[in-house]
C-alpha cells in the first residue's frame, strides 16, 4: 500500500511593500512599484504532496521559497512556536514586496 501525505492549504496572510527599502536600495524607476501583484489577501491553494506540482496561478519564486515548510507540514511534522500543530507561517524572499503565507495541513 502506498502512503500518501496529507494535503496542505496555503493561504496568503498579507502582502507587504516595503517603500523605504525601495527608496534605499531599488533602482529609481522600481520606487514606485505595488505590492506583489501575483496574489490577493485570502487567496487559498490547495497542493498535493504527492503530485510533486505546484498549484496552478502560484508564482514560482515564491513556491521555491516556501516548499521546504509544505514538506515538512505535509510529512506531519510541527514547527517549534507555533500555536497550531501542523500550521507554519512562510514568506517569499522578495524583500521589497514580501507575500506571507499560512501553510497547513489538511488531514
Amino acid at each position: 500500500m502506498e502512503s500518501r501525505m496529507p494535503k496542505c492549504k496555503v493561504t496568503v496572510i498579507k502582502r507587504l511593500l516595503n517603500k523605504d527599502l525601495l527608496e534605499e536600495y531599488a533602482e529609481d524607476k522600481y520606487n514606485n512599484v505595488p505590492a506583489c501583484e501575483n496574489f490577493k489577501e485570502g487567496q487559498e491553494f490547495i497542493f498535493d504532496p504527492n503530485l510533486a506540482e505546484i498549484p496552478k496561478g502560484f508564482c514560482h519564486w515564491a513556491w521555491a521559497d516556501i516548499r521546504n515548510n509544505i514538506t515538512t507540514i505535509a510529512s506531519g511534522g510541527n514547527i517549534l512556536g507555533m500555536k497550531h500543530k501542523g500550521t507554519v507561517l512562510a514568506g517569499c524572499s522578495d524583500w521589497f514586496r514580501p507575500v506571507i503565507f499560512k501553510i497547513e495541513r489538511v488531514e
